[in-house]
């Protein structure tokens, strides 16, 4: 699914900025649609480190009503939460009834980054598949709706993107440890992704693998 992404696609600016003013309004409705029907929305954001995941937040919620929507990152759990189910911190954190969240990373830190980190061993990520697809198979037959976005880049990019970002003091800090070893472990990782991603894309919870080469055709999609 992911080697088979035509990363050179993109979108010219001018193009991009004449029909974001219609998508805005479109997912304002959505999001307006939701509340008013009491269903939950979870937007979930994965990929590549530096593949435009904080970009395409931004812009897709300047335009909506922070009363309804929520967005959480989701940073590698701390000491407290360590205590728990690993799923308890998500738990917490799922939309209620008409509210929509959009997550920056995800449940899926335990069967991607966590396992290259050997955070997590192989039997507890097997585990832990499994417990994300009755996790996400739950909230489904709650009345949740699920939808899920991979930022797919190649090696070469990232590598380009994280450059630039290590020349500025201040974006610098956006290159973490967990990144540099996603990038040296770009091969392993992308074939991880790849299993996860055929075992996790079902009709309740699917996934869209985006393009992200080109933020302004990423953020279109």
């Amino acid at each position: 699914m992911l080697t088979a992404v035509d990363l050179n696609a993109a979108l010219d600016k001018d193009a991009y900025r004449k029909r974001v003013g219609a998508w805005e309004a479109r997912l304002y409705d959505l999001t307006h649609a939701a509340f008013k029907a009491n269903v939950p929305v979870l937007v979930v954001l994965e990929g590549w480190a530096a593949a435009g995941k904080g970009g395409a937040i931004r812009d897709l919620t300047e335009k909506l009503d922070p009363r309804g929507v929520r967005v959480i990152p989701i940073t590698p759990p701390r000491t407290v939460e360590q205590h728990y189910p690993w799923l308890w911190r998500f738990w917490n954190k799922i939309p209620a009834y008409g509210q929509t969240v959009i997550f920056d990373q995800s449940w899926y830190r335990r069967v991607l980054i966590e396992r290259v980190t050997k955070a997590v061993g192989k039997r507890a990520a097997a585990d832990a598949l499994q417990d994300i697809v009755e996790y996400e198979g739950m909230l489904a037959a709650d009345g949740a709706l699920i939808v899920k976005f991979w930022f797919q880049i190649s090696r070469k990019e990232q590598a380009r993107r994280f450059k630039k970002l290590r020349k500025d003091r201040l974006t610098a800090w956006q290159v973490g440890e967990e990144d540099a070893l996603q990038h040296e472990s770009y091969d392993d990782y992308l074939a991880l992704a790849e299993d996860v991603i055929s075992r996790t894309d079902l009709p309740h919870a699917p996934w869209h693998v985006i393009a992200a080469t080109d933020k302004y055709h990423a953020r279109a999609e």
